[in-house]
């Protein structure tokens, strides 16, 4: 059986493709992710001020990372003293004065 293919139908095909990989691209492109040839390496613009945008990122991105390890640091500290027997301590006391008041 054949399945006769027109030519707009060839045409809108190729339409719909490359309009998908130009938006792919500029998706890309605004994100900051880098492009890619056609083996698929990686492409990374030329220009000074994408140049400029990537150091900055790595810079954010190694701070963030210092700053989740001081948090990380910090939240096992709380959960050190929360789980330590002399955070109960306090209930201790009120369980005491409560019998002491009760007697």
């Amino acid at each position: 059986m054949d399945f006769p293919i027109s030519e707009t139908t060839v045409i809108v095909s190729v339409l719909i493709v490359t309009a998908g990989y130009l938006v792919s691209n500029w998706m890309k492109m605004k994100n900051g992710y880098p492009l890619e040839n056609s083996w698929g390496k990686a492409v990374y613009p030329k220009n000074d001020q994408a140049v400029e945008r990537v150091k900055l990122l790595t810079q954010e991105n190694a701070e963030l990372r210092a700053e989740l390890g001081s948090l990380k640091d910090r939240l096992g500290n709380v959960e050190r003293i929360v789980t330590d027997s002399g955070y109960h301590l306090t209930s201790e006391i009120d369980r005491l004065r409560d019998q002491k008041e009760a007697n």
